[in-house]
């Protein structure tokens, strides 16, 4: 199976039919982000087969430039966000090593088996949140369902309260679950991110699955 057939699926149910058409409206009448072109460009990425590790963000960036269809990511010309900013910090502290001035970009985790996975896939520009639906949820239950089926390990890195709500439906006795606060500034210095270990605990599961390591530092 491929995200391919789950997408060709989904696309069959009645509420994405009503997202299709909330896409039409909106991307008619607004600046929206990510261009529509990219809004499953996770999937392009990490195929289905390939993924080792799910990492849930929230929604989009909403400024201009910023979005790329990857959950905290960004282009290497784009200023660093300051949540990204802390989980390369965290990655430095947990390997020793300096990626902060190597860009945004994640693609280079979407291509090792990292699902970088916003919950909600749009946004209007410079409105968070301003694409929190019902259709949303509806879509991101049914592609974690199909996550969460797979035989193969994975690790759901679930950070701050909104993605721990997910946990209930991570059921599969095969994969492992690690949380922790939200990588936000308001989240990370209050305690629970930094030193927390979570890339180093997340590449141990994975070795001793039989399964390659992702390479956290940017090269």
């Amino acid at each position: 199976m491929k995200w391919e057939d789950v997408l060709n699926s989904l696309k069959k149910k009645e509420y994405f039919s009503k997202l299709e058409s909330f896409w039409d409206d909106e991307y008619s009448k607004y600046k929206v982000y990510p261009n529509r072109e990219n809004i499953f460009n996770a999937f392009k990425l990490t195929p289905l087969e390939n993924v080792k590790v799910v990492i849930f963000g929230q929604d989009p960036y909403h400024e201009e430039g910023q979005a790329m269809g990857l959950a905290f990511s960004v282009h290497d010309n784009i200023k660093t966000p300051p949540s990204l900013i802390n989980i390369y910090k965290e990655i430095e502290i947990e390997y020793n090593t300096l990626i902060f001035n190597k860009g945004g970009d994640l693609t280079y985790l979407a291509n090792q088996g990292v699902l970088l996975l916003n919950t909600i896939f749009t946004v209007r520009e410079h409105a968070p949140m301003s694409h929190n639906i019902k259709e949303y949820n509806l879509l991101i239950k049914d592609i974690i369902d199909v996550l969460n089926k797979l035989d193969q390990p994975i690790v759901f890195m679930l950070w701050g309260g909104p993605a721990k709500k997910l946990e209930p439906l991570l059921t599969n006795e095969n994969h492992l679950v690690i949380k922790a606060t939200h990588p936000s500034p308001l989240g990370a210095n209050q305690g629970g991110w930094f030193n927390s270990g979570i890339f180093v605990k997340c590449n141990e599961f994975l070795v001793k699955n039989g399964v390659k390591p992702i390479n956290w530092i940017k090269d």
